[in-house]
């Protein structure tokens, strides 16, 4: 069920990243009629896959190795055509003129989560008649979407929260706000503060969308409340949780601070598990608690968005070097801006599934296995825990031995509880190891934040910026060789850093295609006449460069070039009147056309 998570939130990602033209490369029609060919295509394979492994239950052993098989296999075909959908199809030119998304591009993100989210439904629908065979009593097949809909959605939940708030404080008619949420220390408060405040509240919303509803009173609930009153722990409520109608054994805790903090229970580990091994399960879940774990959970997923807000800038970079090789190796025939947004969202997926698939999971093991260790504190031994393992792997019909990349097997969750039993001081040492690996991850952030700070605000922006525009405009010249805008571009970008005669060619290109170019005739008659290396100046070529320039336009900054060139060439009255008549169209910088009226003034 975890991975559902990672399944939404690697759509969210696609999304969030696409980028495409103005104008797509399918007609409107024409992707209409795709994307229902590929629903229906999905649709049968899902179909076809499930029906052969329920024809199959008879004669084969570990379905339930194969069915999680199947189901990872499927829910990633599922991003595929996801992608597909935004990327191949862009079936967002379906949306653009929509006023309301425009406004709220938030809503026109969950119409196509609700896509994605539509496919696992197909998916889960499928899957139902063979999985139902794991789920203790009987659940119907409504009862299962429902259930994996309402189990997956609170994973989009911090998103929308900061998604939706920040469309609103676009449309409110305060500047304020707005500038702020613009600014990157503005937006860091802003998604920081969100966060926290999701993290806090985000229970109360929780448990409202899973159903849960309040344990009735009874000994299960006063049993749980003497347990809790022994540990310390406070909490607002104990609810009882209907995951698939209430038919797993599992529970649950959630929940930063005590107002919003609650225990979840599921009334078939009420109906199936003992006094004891309802205290040991509940004791499992108060070591999550006192050990911090959620807590840490949130830190984890905080230094995952600071790592790429502060590696941006440097991933960008990464895409534009391998996009090329990708549209060479790919042969998709997309346009050069639709196949760099697709590379930078694969280069982020993979980043999110090594830190949460790999990382997180690493941590989220060792956790569940300190929360396992938790039980003798509150209990004489282990024993009921083990022995709810047991029936955990035999009501489910599921191998012990299956793995998760969220916590170990069954079978070692006993194998090391049974050890621990034996040899107390196990306990202490894997404690020891947990809390090094929560310094080993805090020195390794501090280690990412130091480099990022430097890449991004440090010593190092400015070579890097440099180093990235260098490199997007040379490959954008690749690709449109005849651009007179982006000539003109490399010339201002060569001439602020000071390579003057890569200015000088770049602006001469820009001629080449185009001799009445208001913006290189006049920056290159700048360069004439004002450049720090003698060499290149050129007061002859001021003059003429700037004469043409001014036949096409007497904005405020043609207008000064031409007095400078006037200037340089001995023409101070003309210069002059030409600085009088820009300082008098110009809106900004005004000190700086007053100092050349008073410069030019002193030669008339």
């Amino acid at each position: 069920m975890y991975a559902n998570f990672i399944y939404f939130l690697i759509a969210l990602i696609l999304y969030t990243t696409c980028r495409i033209p103005p104008a797509g490369g399918i007609l409107p029609g024409n992707a209409l009629v795709a994307f229902w060919g590929l629903l229906l295509f999905y649709s049968l394979v899902c179909f076809v896959s499930f029906r052969r492994l329920r024809v199959r239950v008879g004669s084969m052993g570990g379905l339930d190795h194969h069915l999680d098989k199947l189901i990872s296999r499927l829910s990633i075909l599922a991003i595929f055509i996801f992608a597909g959908d935004l990327y191949v199809l862009q079936l967002k030119h379906l949306f653009t003129g929509i006023i309301l998304f425009q406004r709220f591009p938030t809503l026109e993100a969950l119409v196509f989560l609700s896509l994605f989210l539509f496919y696992l439904v197909i998916l889960w629908s499928s899957a139902w008649r063979v999985q139902q065979r794991f789920l203790p009593g009987s659940v119907s097949r409504f009862k299962f979407v429902i259930s994996n809909i309402s189990f997956s959605l609170p994973a989009l939940l911090p998103w929308l929260v900061i998604s939706l708030f920040a469309d609103i404080i676009q449309n409110l008619p305060f500047e304020g706000p707005k500038a702020f949420l613009n600014t990157p220390q503005g937006e860091i408060i802003y998604v920081s503060g969100f966060l926290i405040g999701v993290a806090v509240i985000g229970p109360l919303l929780i448990q409202k969308l899973w159903g849960c509803s309040p344990l009735e009173a009874g000994s299960a609930r006063t049993r749980i409340q003497m347990l809790c009153r022994r540990a310390g722990l406070k909490y607002a409520d104990i609810l009882k949780w209907e995951l698939f109608g209430g038919s797993m054994i599992t529970a649950g805790v959630m929940g930063l601070v005590a107002k919003f903090r609650y225990i979840l229970v599921t009334p078939a580990l009420l109906r199936f598990l003992s006094v004891e091994e309802m205290d040991a399960v509940i004791a499992h879940e108060i070591g999550h608690i006192k050990r911090w774990h959620i807590h840490f959970y949130l830190f984890v997923f905080a230094g995952y968005i600071v790592s790429i807000y502060l590696m941006f800038d440097p991933l960008l970079l990464l895409v534009y070097y391998i996009t090329p090789f990708f549209n060479k190796v790919l042969f998709m025939g997309m346009d050069q801006e639709t196949m760099a947004t697709l590379v930078f969202s694969l280069m982020l997926i993979l980043f999110f599934l090594a830190y949460f698939r790999f990382g997180f999971g690493f941590f989220m093991r060792n956790f569940e296995r300190q929360a396992d260790l938790h039980v003798f504190e509150l209990m004489e031994d282990a024993s009921p825990l083990i022995t709810t393992f047991e029936k955990i792997a035999r009501f489910s019909g599921q191998s012990p031995d299956k793995p998760n990349w969220h916590h170990y097997s069954i079978a070692r969750r006993v194998d090391f509880l049974s050890r621990c039993e034996e040899d107390r001081g196990l306990i202490d040492a894997h404690n020891l190891k947990v809390k090094r690996m929560i310094w080993g991850y805090g020195v390794l952030l501090c280690l990412v934040l130091s480099m990022g700070y430097t890449i991004n605000f440090g010593a190092g922006k400015e070579v890097l910026n440099t180093f990235l525009t260098e490199t997007v405009l040379m490959r954008q010249l690749q690709l449109n060789p005849d651009s007179t805008e982006l000539y003109a571009l490399v010339g201002d970008y060569y001439y602020d850093a000071e390579k003057y005669t890569h200015a000088v060619d770049a602006y001469r290109n820009v001629l080449k295609i185009d001799g009445n170019n208001v913006h290189a005739l006049n920056n290159l008659a700048w360069l004439y006449a004002t450049c720090p290396e003698a060499g290149l100046r050129n007061a002859v070529e001021a003059l003429e460069l700037s004469g043409r320039a001014l036949a096409l336009s007497r904005a405020p900054h043609v207008l000064d070039t031409r007095a400078e060139a006037c200037f340089i060439n001995g023409l101070y009255a003309e210069a002059l009147n030409l600085a009088l008549e820009a300082r008098e169209k110009a809106t900004d910088r005004l000190d700086y056309y007053d100092g050349q009226i008073e410069r030019f003034r002193k030669f008339k």
